[in-house]
């Protein structure tokens, strides 16, 4: 009895890619080489920057997709003249090819550690301006124990948030963020610091003659802070929606001692971390009743890939470089 099935070119190119071919007969073969170029295709959505990122000409990863095209027998890219975008099947490929990836690179991590020769690429994110960890010292002292680790570091510029979904999606392999309270699954998180937030406003303002204020208070006040997505805007937000009163943030900014400078000159209020009030001459702290924010930093890592020897490296090194804030 013979059965047939009707497969989408979608499902068909996912299941040459994850099942291979029932077929003896059938030679195909997809390389880790066409898989990496397919990633940085998928990731930066340009054939251009995407041969930049890899080192190579824009000519031979064209060939490496269109080899890898042909091998799963379907489309992965939608491609204009405008842009390019993923198709059906390539979104499906995309964590597939992530994930043979790693586990290429988890084998060739086991065949090293053996010869005693620790070798990868570690892909860390971390937020600019909050210094929880002395990275420089951190990155330095992994290079010396071993000088054949690449360390990619990328700085967030969307906040915790985006260092969290990088983290899922695999872009990151361990970032230092801050996480609320309700962990995103996929991710496993450890505490390094805990710091006050405190509200601060200029020495001129007329609340620095008070001793104590309460949220409701502040209600009409322009509040400098960070933009959506970063964790201390996270905890000022829920605080205030939790007690009922809408603020207004009138300025935005990605930086703690910007934020400190601003409000020393006017032009806001804010709640920063105590650390950066102890830096910046000019500032007011007050009390809030009845009030206390507190605003954690996180170490980051997958809870669903396993770490490379690299990444284990790293983070054997961790503790000996968190600041005290």
């Amino acid at each position: 009895m013979a059965l047939s099935i009707l497969l989408t070119s979608r499902d068909q190119c996912q299941r040459m890619f994850l099942l291979g071919s029932s077929n003896a007969s059938d030679t195909s073969r997809v390389e880790l080489r066409q898989l990496e170029h397919f990633i940085a295709v998928a990731e930066e959505l340009s054939f251009t920057r995407a041969a930049r990122r890899l080192h190579v000409v824009q000519s031979g990863v064209s060939a490496a997709i269109r080899s890898l095209e042909r091998e799963l027998g379907c489309s992965l890219f939608e491609r204009t003249s405008q842009q390019v975008r993923l198709t059906g099947a390539g979104a499906a490929l995309l964590p597939e090819a992530r994930a043979t990836l790693h586990a290429a690179q988890a084998a060739q991590d086991a065949v090293r550690a053996a010869q005693d020769t620790l070798r990868g690429t570690v892909n860390v994110g971390a937020m600019a301006s909050v210094e929880v960890v002395d990275l420089p010292a951190l990155l330095g002292q992994l290079h010396a124990r071993h000088p054949a680790i690449d360390v990619r570091l990328r700085l967030a510029t969307t906040g915790s948030a985006g260092l969290a979904h990088a983290l899922l999606s695999g872009d990151l392999d361990v970032a230092f963020l801050s996480l609320p309270e309700h962990k995103p699954a996929g991710i496993d998180a450890r505490e390094l610091a805990t710091v006050p937030l405190v509200l601060v406003v200029s020495t001129a303002h007329p609340l620095a003659q008070r001793g104590k204020v309460a949220l409701a208070d502040l209600a009409g006040e322009p509040f400098v802070d960070f933009p959506p997505g970063y964790g201390n805007r996270e905890v000022v937000d829920r605080a205030f929606a939790v007690a009922g009163v809408v603020r207004r943030v009138a300025l935005e900014v990605p930086d703690i001692d910007m934020g400190a400078a601003l409000v020393r000159h006017g032009l806001g209020i804010a709640f920063l971390p105590a650390f950066a009030v102890a830096r910046t001459p000019g500032l007011h702290v007050l009390d809030v009743h009845g009030t206390m924010l507190r605003w954690s930093m996180h170490l980051g890592t997958s809870s669903t890939r396993r770490p490379s020897s690299a990444l284990r490296a790293l983070l054997d090194l961790v503790d000996l470089h968190v600041i005290a804030l």
